[in-house]
């Protein structure tokens, strides 16, 4: 949701990629509906194993939770965004993720 809502408002001026220390078989069908309900349509993505490549080649690091699993290389700006995962969630608590979310990408992007 994360990397929807980044590439939905910052358009091509951020270049967004999305993984996590232990990827789901499938994206959250849940999640793909909220994100539908505010017109980001994430159905296509795929879940990706977090990568030391991916982190180094990174500017701005974004992790939900993932410690010690994430590789870490010193200079880089790290941000852990401590949310309810969404997995296993009602369409209601996915909104309210979602909507934080938002939140949290609209502070991100008005940083850099």
């Amino acid at each position: 949701m994360a990397a929807g809502y980044l590439k939905h408002l910052a358009g091509e001026k951020i270049d967004v990629r999305s993984a996590g220390s232990i990827p789901a078989d499938a994206i959250n069908p849940v999640a793909v509906l909220a994100m539908q309900e505010v017109g980001i349509d994430i159905a296509s993505e795929q879940p990706k194993l977090l990568t030391a490549d991916a982190v180094q080649e990174s500017d701005v690091v974004i992790t939900m939770g993932c410690g010690d699993a994430c590789p870490f290389f010193p200079g880089k700006r790290y941000e852990d965004w401590e949310l309810t995962d969404p997995a296993g969630q009602g369409i209601e608590a996915v909104r309210l993720i979602r909507d934080e979310i938002k939140r949290r990408v609209e502070t991100l992007i008005s940083s850099l």
